[in-house]
C-alpha cells in the first residue's frame, strides 16, 4: 500500500489553462516558482517517448524556506522547493498535486521544522483550494 505524500485537485479545464492558474494561486499564497520541468518535453527530447502534458513546478514561499533552512541547513535543501505537479487528465481537464510539506518533518525527523511545514501545507491547501 503506497503513502499519499501529498493534496491532489481535478480542475475542468484543460491543461493549458490550468498551469496559469496554479500559478496565480501559487503567487497569491506567497509562493515563487523557481524551477519547471517540462516532463513532456523533456521524455520527447531524451527517448522520443510521447505522454500527456506533464509541468513539475517548484514553488518557493522565500521565509517559510528561509525558516526550513535556519532549522536544518544540513540537508533540508535536499526537499526543497515544494514541488506542484500540473498535469493533463486523459479524462479530460487537468490534475493538480503538492506534496506535503509534512514530508520534511517525517523524513528528517526535526520537530522545529513542524512550525514550517503546517504553515506551508496551509498555504498551499489554500491555492489548491482557490483553482476548485
Amino acid at each position: 500500500m503506497s503513502k499519499d505524500y501529498g493534496q491532489t485537485v481535478t480542475l475542468p479545464v484543460p491543461f493549458d489553462e490550468a498551469v496559469p492558474r496554479v500559478r496565480e494561486a501559487l503567487a497569491a499564497q506567497g509562493f515563487g516558482v523557481l524551477t519547471e520541468i517540462d516532463v513532456r518535453a523533456t521524455l520527447k527530447a531524451k527517448l522520443d517517448a510521447e505522454m500527456e502534458p506533464y509541468l513539475i513546478l517548484g514553488a518557493c514561499n522565500p521565509p517559510l524556506a528561509h525558516q526550513a533552512l535556519e532549522a536544518d541547513r544540513s540537508s533540508i535543501g535536499l526537499l526543497l522547493p515544494c514541488n506542484v505537479v500540473v498535469r493533463a487528465d486523459p479524462g479530460g481537464g487537468s490534475v493538480v498535486q503538492a506534496l506535503d510539506p509534512g514530508t520534511m518533518v517525517e523524513l528528517t525527523g526535526l520537530p522545529e521544522l513542524r512550525p514550517v511545514a503546517d504553515e506551508a501545507r496551509r498555504r498551499l491547501g489554500a491555492a489548491l483550494a482557490s483553482l476548485g
